[in-house]
């Protein structure tokens, strides 16, 4: 999980990287939450990136500006869209073989993901996770490119259920792209008790997207 030093719009982002097991991995970002929630280094950010590198991809997750070690100041999503496409075109850079793109986020960072992956054809999948569908504007997937999953918690405190049964009503409209939902039972925004039973969900996506030449 080695340390590593990219250069970002602001200046230095902090970030750890996993090289691919074999030439050609695929390559995958993991977005943290909102700063006010953690970091890079957050439980479920951290689950996302061991996920993605038990499977043998090239692996990368980072601090946004301003949290740790990375520069600058926090900027409300408009810098952090910034940092998190300056940290795929570093990992494209050295993986420019990389037959396949992922991105995963929790809350804010599943936000940023989802907006990376409008501006970003090469992604293929995403996971997201508890997507903050109540406190930011998630009309920019029009239409959204890839499929994927959102997976939220039934007990959310921070971002009421019907509000990502919404944005996934509205996703799934959509042709060609497959959306899958799951709701955790019992969970809250932070799946403080159930961290088995969400990476459960999320490994038994990835295993069924990969065994599917990830399609």
């Amino acid at each position: 999980m080695p340390e590593v030093i990219l250069t970002g719009p602001e200046g230095r982002i902090e970030g750890r990287y996993q090289p691919g097991l074999v030439p050609r991995a695929p390559v995958a970002i993991l977005l943290q939450p909102h700063p006010a929630q953690g970091t890079m280094n957050h439980p479920i950010v951290l689950a996302l990136y061991q996920s993605f590198v038990r499977r043998g991809f090239a692996t990368l997750r980072f601090n946004f500006r301003g949290v740790g070690r990375s520069q600058g100041t926090f900027d409300n999503g408009i810098g952090e869209l910034s940092d998190a496409a300056s940290a795929l075109d570093w990992l494209q850079q050295f993986n420019p073989e990389a037959h396949t793109t992922w991105v995963g986020g929790f809350s804010f960072g599943a936000w940023i993901g989802m907006q990376l992956l409008m501006r970003r054809p090469e992604i293929k999948g995403f996971i997201s996770i508890a997507p903050p569908a109540n406190m930011y504007d998630f009309t920019f997937l029009a239409p959204c490119p890839s499929s994927g999953i959102i997976v939220d918690g039934e007990n959310d405190e921070v971002v009421p259920p019907p509000a990502v049964l919404k944005l996934v009503d509205k996703l799934k409209t959509q042709r060609h792209i497959t959306i899958e939902h799951q709701t955790i039972p019992g969970a809250n925004h932070f799946f403080q008790n159930e961290m088995v039973e969400l990476m459960a969900v999320v490994d038994g996506y990835l295993d069924m997207r990969l065994a599917n030449g990830g399609r």
